[in-house]
């Protein structure tokens, strides 16, 4: 197994990371592993596109169609007032 050292880490970052620990009833050692192990599965890092991130969340869902844009028209908004 490999090791990796990780050197001028903040204290405070430190404390947080041990209270995470603790609160999942692991080692520190273990939740950086843990840690780790997340955000490489997560895949790489860029920038969160919405629009992309909803698309694919609702992809084979059923719908069959576009939206039609709505950019020019002002925004409405909604009517809460009860029948």
């Amino acid at each position: 197994m490999a090791q990796l050292l990780v050197r001028q880490l903040d204290e405070d970052v430190k404390h947080a990371l041990q209270r995470r620990a603790r609160a999942h009833g692991r080692s520190t050692e273990e939740e950086v592993r843990e840690i780790l192990r997340d955000a490489v599965r997560a895949g790489p890092a860029g920038p969160v596109r919405l629009g992309s991130m909803i698309a694919s969340r609702f992809r084979g869902e059923g719908v069959e169609h576009d939206f039609a844009e709505l950019r020019g028209h002002p925004a409405q908004g909604a009517d809460l007032s009860e029948p």
